[in-house]
């Protein structure tokens, strides 16, 4: 670490400037006033998007007569009728297969998938037939399609209800996921996908639905869409890295006040996508604090986590003065047992004892054990 210090003090300064530029143009978006729930957010955006272009569509299971399972599309139906809001019976790769082709012939899909657990029944068409028909077909065949749904843990529906696929279609070339976690990433980003001509898996998480986020004028507004691939700093901080995505960004901003209660100063990064993942503003906020935790819901082997783990090794290690900490998911099926369930889960405690070792303010895990 100080060699690399001593390496940049008389060349370093521009480069940065120019890193310190970089970050400070990932803040925030929103700077005010109206609150918004995540389910009004995403419900105005693909009103929004259904409105400006014609070749937009929803479809799934309950999304018309029942306004949708957790009442994303509310009133969509009596509005663009139900050629264009579709509903579908319980058959993901039928109704999966059918939007893939709409898209071929130049439609814009949004597919909702009642969970993601239930995307399983639809990965073929997800992976074969839309992420990689733009590579197979030399850039001939573009594929405009959302798949969109709940995805993770909600709380008591079991493992075959629970399971978190971030990191699943995050490994797939072809594909672009997105995570959001406030009312401003669900519009901002839900836009971006609808609008992007690939294949997007939008993954969000049925706990926040009901969550409240101030939002500004700007991200009311109709043209108002957040890039896809860059991450946001929801929290500046100098002493360690929390990076997260989906509802685990809650919980590392609950973490981090509890650490600055205690003199820890740590930086939050909201990820929102994590394909193509934001390895710039990762390894510059690093490079800050010299430490990096990571949260998600997901399994610890193979998962988002390992990834970014893996990015600041490559291109940061000179600058850790800790070890790097993952903080995941049990590697076990999601126990149905509300009591099991909160242990299978990550929780702010387990974020703030992993930010204390690597800040050196307690006893480590081997020493402990």
């Amino acid at each position: 670490m100080l060699g690399i210090i001593r390496q940049k003090v008389g060349a370093g300064g521009a480069s940065l400037l120019r890193t310190r530029s970089a970050v400070s143009a990932l803040r925030s978006y929103s700077s005010a006033g109206k609150e918004m729930t995540v389910r009004d957010a995403l419900n105005s955006a693909l009103d929004e998007e259904m409105s400006a272009d014609p070749k937009v569509f929803l479809m799934g299971e309950e999304v018309g007569e029942y306004q949708g399972a957790y009442k994303i599309s509310k009133g969509l139906l009596d509005k663009y009728g139900p050629d264009r809001v579709l509903d579908t019976p319980i058959t993901e790769a039928g109704f999966t297969g059918i939007g893939v082709g709409a898209a071929y012939h130049g439609l814009r899909p949004v597919i909702e998938f009642m969970t993601f657990n239930f995307s399983m029944q639809a990965i073929d068409h997800i992976i074969n037939s839309a992420a990689k028909s733009n590579y197979m077909s030399s850039g001939q065949i573009s594929v405009p399609i959302v798949f969109r749904g709940p995805n993770g843990a909600a709380a008591g529906v079991g493992a075959q209800h629970s399971h978190c696929y971030a990191s699943w279609y995050a490994s797939c070339p072809g594909l672009k996921v997105l995570t959001p976690y406030s009312s401003e990433d669900a519009r901002g980003l839900l836009k971006a996908a609808i609008r992007d001509p690939d294949p997007v898996v939008f993954l969000e998480n049925e706990l926040l639905y009901g969550e409240s986020f101030p939002v500004s004028a700007e991200v009311l507004d109709s043209s108002f869409c957040l890039p896809i691939g860059k991450a946001k700093i929801e929290r500046e901080g100098k002493d360690v890295t929390i990076t997260a995505f989906s509802k685990m960004v809650g919980y590392a901003l609950k973490a981090a006040e509890i650490l600055a209660k205690e003199g820890i100063s740590a930086e939050v990064i909201n990820l929102r996508t994590i394909r193509p993942l934001d390895r710039s503003t990762i390894n510059a906020s690093v490079r800050k604090t010299n430490r990096l935790i990571t949260v998600e819901e997901g399994f610890p082997q193979h998962g988002v986590g390992a990834e970014i783990c893996t990015s600041v090794v490559e291109e940061s290690f000179g600058y850790l003065d800790a070890p790097v900490e993952r903080i995941s998911g049990a590697d076990v099926p999601m126990p149905y047992a509300a009591n099991l369930e909160r242990l299978a889960v990550p929780q702010v405690e387990d974020i703030v004892r992993a930010a204390k070792r690597a800040c050196y303010r307690s006893v480590p895990m081997a020493a402990a054990a």
